[in-house]
């Protein structure tokens, strides 16, 4: 798909790096280089965090990331972002700059890009949205240095940066006749001087994303959907940092962001997995008024599509899962406010049971022409039920359901074509998701400005942050993109996938191509410990078990939790390295800024079982 960057990559203009080293006459600055500019400990560190947020290898990265924010760098040199507001010091553009791309490409992984199309063409997209959100931050404020900065080179002449970048000592100031907003407008004067012919190429083929991307260039946020909130949070959480505030804080995203994502899983899982209307045993059934959807079920499957997606933060626990839809009003709730109702089914054939249900308005679903008939039963509330129902997890009043449940534990044979859908599912032991307060902590920690009390609670998954070294500057060679993966369908993978050692350790793969699991990072699964891969246990495996329910009925059988399921036929691949005393697990110590800490897990013997380039092996984990 990105042939295009096998391409020759144009080189700089100009070549400050080879200008001699003199001292500027006093009151001016000597413009440096890129390599010069980014040199510094806490830049290096921000453009690893970046290169982590890709699923590109360093080279890729070079092409699509690197060579833009050189050139970025070579423009903006040592100007501040603002006057006298935020990063109102020499060199607060560059750090600007640089924070806002970080901190867009971490809010970035909450979202299914584009919205509203299909999980295939996601994945195909997903680099040139990724891409395009590093660009849109980066770009967003460098209309400053053309409209709001008055730069002069040594002899006087001025200088404007649509011709080129400085290549003479220079001194600056600011128009006192500049207009606040005027900025935003002059973007479009310089971006081409960021992003070259190939990247804008490779951009413009896709509509949707090069509509938004233009938009926020030109300053009309309002119409540039996700990507204008991103970069909006995202400039938000640099402003905060810089002016001592806290940038998790002013990166929650909105509630309608959280809402967007729940609305399109539960229209997809009605349009491709659950069944309704049945005559018997169905996900949910529609009526006149409202859209009945069997609760566990629901929930389950709700879970392990947004997990498949790469959607984190998603809670492990039902009754965490109800509440959050009934906070974002996508749930009509009971007379007494609660979001489990009881209520009994009777088709026309006579066959009658009763469930727990959530209950959700037809129209937040589906467009009046495209509603599906309703059932030709009946359902009844029971209201005296319902009341009770509502304080209790699904879990614990699994007997209203289970007729559903038992006929699902009896495999059904060849010629039964009325087998329910849904799945006994063991419950799955509580993890820490991500709060709000918490959304950035890995990065804040990483360049040095993390909260003085963060927590590591989670025994599961690393949950202190733990910067990566820097790396030293990459040449740009021409490269062309490996094609991603593309993602199998949320009812392909639950109907079709049948869980295994084997299917573990393809998700696993897939999972970090595709950067839906996060390595060397605050709460990640996957680490790269002593140059090979490290599993963080039991966590990876609770992970895998959440996005395949059906872990949950085959470890059923054997009397075993799901992760434990999975624990045991990924240890039967042999694919592990063992301590000479045949043990499986290793310990790792963790070395964090505050605390320290262990994990427990697995390191595999050959690292290419999962990736194609090993990163460095993390520096925050020792084995024990």
């Amino acid at each position: 798909m990105l042939l295009l960057f096998q391409r020759k990559r144009r080189l700089p203009t100009t070549d400050t790096a080879s200008m001699p080293l003199i001292a500027p006459p006093k009151g001016l600055t000597r413009p440096e280089s890129a390599a010069s500019l980014l040199a510094t400990p806490r830049r290096q560190r921000l453009l690893e965090h970046i290169w982590q947020r890709t699923s590109l290898s360093r080279k890729q990265f070079a092409s699509l990331y690197r060579a833009p924010l050189e050139r970025y760098a070579e423009l903006v040199q040592l100007f501040p972002a603002s006057e006298s507001h935020h990063h109102a010091y020499p060199g607060g553009m560059l750090d600007h700059g640089l924070e806002i791309v970080a901190y867009a490409l971490k809010l970035r992984q909450s979202h299914l890009l584009p919205a509203g199309t299909t999980p295939e063409d996601q994945a195909a997209q997903a680099e040139a949205w990724t891409a395009a959100t590093a660009y849109a931050a980066l770009l967003h404020d460098i209309g400053k240095i053309a409209v709001d900065l008055h730069v002069e080179h040594q002899d006087g002449s001025t200088w404007h940066p649509w011709h080129s970048p400085l290549t003479q000592p220079y001194r600056f100031r600011y128009r006192e006749d500049r207009e606040y907003r005027l900025h935003s407008a002059a973007t479009g004067l310089l971006y081409t001087r960021v992003l070259d012919g190939d990247i804008l190429d490779w951009l413009h083929g896709f509509p949707s994303l090069w509509s938004a991307l233009l938009y926020v260039l030109a300053g009309q946020y309002e119409h540039a959907g996700v990507l204008g909130e991103l970069v909006i949070q995202a400039d938000r959480a640099s402003v905060a940092q810089a002016l001592g505030g806290d940038p998790a804080r002013a990166m929650a995203a909105p509630k309608h962001a959280l809402q967007r994502k729940l609305l399109e899983g539960l229209r997809y899982l009605l349009k491709e997995e659950l069944r309704l209307n049945q005559p018997q045993a169905s996900d949910g059934w529609i009526t006149q008024d409202a859209l009945w959807l069997v609760s566990k079920t629901v929930s389950d499957k709700l879970r392990a599509h947004l997990l498949s997606q790469g959607i984190d933060g998603i809670p492990a626990n039902n009754t965490a899962v109800f509440n959050v839809l009934q906070d974002h009003g996508m749930l009509q709730p009971t007379a007494e406010g609660k979001a489990i109702w009881k209520a009994t089914i009777t088709s026309e054939s006579g066959w009658s049971n009763t469930f727990t249900f959530l209950r959700l308005s037809p129209a937040l679903i589906w467009e009046s022409g495209e509603r599906p008939e309703p059932f030709s039963g009946t359902v009844t509330v029971d209201i005296t039920l319902t009341s009770e129902a509502a304080d209790l997890t699904v879990d614990e009043s699994t007997p209203v359901a289970s007729p559903l449940l038992s006929d699902r534990e009896t495999p059904p044979s060849a010629n039964d074509t009325t087998a329910p859908s849904t799945l006994t599912v063991l419950p799955v032991p509580p993890r820490d998701t991500a709060s709000t307060s918490d959304v950035m902590d890995d990065l804040l920690t990483m360049i040095g400005m993390g909260p003085p009390s963060a927590t590591a609670d989670d025994e599961d998954a690393l949950s202190i942050a733990m910067p990566a070294p820097p790396v030293p500057a990459l040449p740009i060679p021409p490269m062309a993109l490996p094609p991603i993966p593309a993602a199998s369908t949320s009812s392909q993978r639950t109907l079709t996938a049948q869980p295994s050692g084997e299917h573990f350790m393809v998700w696993l793969k897939e999972g970090i191509q595709l950067r839906k699991l996060i390595i060397n990072d605050a709460k990640a699964l996957v680490h790269t410990v002593s140059d090979t891969a490290y599993l963080v246990s039991p966590g990876v495996f609770q992970r895998y078990a959440q996005e395949y329910p059906q872990v949950g009925a085959l470890a059923k059988q054997e009397k075993q939790q799901d992760w434990q399921w999975v624990q045991k036929r990924f240890e039967k691949l042999r694919q592990h390295r063992k301590h000479p005393n045949g043990l499986n697990i290793w310990t790792c110590e963790v070395l964090g800024p505050r605390k320290s800490r262990r994990l427990h897990g697995y390191l595999l013997d050959d690292p290419s079982l999962l990736f194609t380039e090993l990163p460095p092996s993390n520096p925050y984990l020792n084995l024990v």
